[in-house]
């Protein structure tokens, strides 16, 4: 029998202690390593979407710059704009010729950044989606990603997720949806993929004098001399001129159609018909009204479509004909001489009746999210009113313009009261998003010149287009 003797036996545990800490230290490096790729297969950490204050999967996957390969992540459904509680089924679809396996993460949050209505995955076994939470800037986030089961495509170079994005119960202003992709090689570790980011927005019908779909107003003007139209679009700075009209219209532009889209549309005081012509094709010819109405179209009904709508004045009754089930609503609400102020105070999605009484400088609003009413002062006799949702969270705010001094004053509905001086008093007030923020800008038009400030960086917009007397669209949906 072998005898070890005590300082041998030393020796011998020594060289198995470091043989186990050298065996340690090495699948520690490797169980990090293979942990990383691990939870980047099982959905990568929430944050990684690209939006404000978000990194994106180059983060890890560090091999290539971000959009910098052949494929693409897109995002399908997106609506241009949206109603609270709207079910809006969404498809992610990341895609590269030369890949092995695709993942995703989406996030939707609104103009402060905060997290913005709920998902529903599909029922599926195993699941191919999960969602996580994270926290950026202090605001909480929810995300859509691939699960481990959910990474290898159905077909050729691509591969698609679909779910459901559920709306809030009322308006929250613009939704930005912001997405990545990864187009991965399958190797088992973060090198040699290709990282896409992409993003989309919906509105709460802020973007008016809108022609071009972009989600952000377009400097346009009606000449009533010769009944023409002239836009520029926001796009691509190209502009349009449609001849649509006589002297003696009043404009009324808006969605008539629903495409996300304004369309042109003149009501005519003389005949009480309203002509429009929608962008998807073809024409409403509608005899509704009588001289001396005032048009007040907007969504009295919810469905995303303006409906032609009339207020008269020497009776104080609101006729409205709704696109939804072309019938009509027909209420009294208001004294001649109030001025017409109609928006979604509410942010239940339908224009709500309202008016402002230059005699007492008091709003009335009818709210049609539970048929009760707002009654507060704000403004002076000579006031104009220029209501709008001037800081992005889906309500229409109180807001006059005074001509004595050319002040605005903003009663928002986020954090209250606002007034500075834009503009003179000879100018027109023609608030409406040129930026694209989901907030209404202040803006006028001077004899053929455009002047805005616009909220999402508080410069001054200022572009010369049209002459004196043309009519600002954006003015169309504020009373004279």
């Amino acid at each position: 029998m072998q005898i070890v003797t005590g300082k041998v036996f030393f020796v011998k545990l020594f060289v198995i202690f470091v043989a186990v800490v050298v065996a340690a230290f090495g699948f520690q490096k490797y169980s990090a390593k293979y942990e990383k790729v691990s939870a980047s297969v099982n959905g990568p950490s929430a944050s990684h979407t690209g939006a404000p204050g978000e990194a994106n999967c180059v983060s890890c996957h560090v091999d290539f710059p971000v959009n910098s390969g052949t494929g693409s992540v897109t995002l399908a459904g997106v609506p241009a704009n949206y109603l609270p509680n709207q079910q809006v089924s969404l498809t992610v679809t990341t895609s590269q010729a030369d890949a092995v396996i695709y993942g995703f993460q989406l996030t939707a949050v609104d103009s402060e950044g905060k997290r913005i209505g709920t998902y529903t995955l599909p029922a599926q076994n195993p699941a191919q989606m999960q969602t996580v939470n994270g926290i950026v800037g202090g605001n909480q986030r929810t995300y859509v990603e691939h699960t481990s089961d959910g990474v290898i495509p159905q077909m050729f170079g691509s591969k698609s997720w679909t779910f459901t994005w559920n709306a809030p119960a009322q308006r929250g202003g613009k939704v930005s949806f912001y997405v990545a992709g990864n187009s991965a090689n399958s190797d088992g570790s973060a090198s040699g993929d290709y990282i896409y980011t992409t993003s989309k927005s919906a509105l709460s019908g802020s973007a008016i004098s809108n022609f071009d779909a972009d989600g952000t107003s377009d400097v346009a003007a009606f000449r009533p001399s010769n009944g023409t139209w002239y836009a520029l679009n926001s796009t691509n700075g190209a502009a349009q001129t449609v001849q649509f009209g006589a002297n003696g219209d009043k404009i009324v532009p808006g969605d008539y159609d629903g495409d996300g889209r304004s369309d042109f549309a003149v009501f005519r005081p003389s005949t009480g018909v309203w002509n429009v012509q929608k962008s998807t094709g073809g024409f409403i010819i509608l005899q509704f009204g009588v001289n001396g109405d005032i048009p007040v179209s907007g969504d009295y009904d919810g469905d995303l479509k303006s409906d032609i709508a009339v207020w008269r004045p020497s009776t104080g009754v609101w006729y409205i004909f709704r696109s939804s089930n072309s019938t009509y609503d027909i209420r009294t609400f208001g004294i001649s001489t109030d001025k017409t102020a109609q928006g979604d105070f509410d942010a239940d999605g339908k224009t709500d009746i309202a008016v402002f009484r230059p005699s007492n400088g008091v709003w009335y609003i009818w709210r049609s999210s539970d048929n009760n009413f707002s009654i507060f002062a704000f403004g002076l006799n000579g006031d104009k009113p220029v209501q709008g949702d001037f800081d992005g969270d889906g309500k229409t705010d109180a807001a006059v313009f005074r001509p004595s001094n050319g002040v605005w004053h903003l009663l928002r509905s986020r954090d209250g009261y606002t007034s500075l001086q834009f503009g003179v008093g000879t100018d027109k007030p023609a608030p409406a998003d040129f930026d694209g923020d989901g907030k209404t800008d202040v803006a006028v038009f001077r004899d053929g010149v455009w002047y805005a400030l616009r909220s999402a960086n508080n410069s001054t917009l200022i572009v010369p287009f049209g002459i004196a007397g043309d009519v600002p669209v954006s003015a169309g949906y504020i009373a004279e």
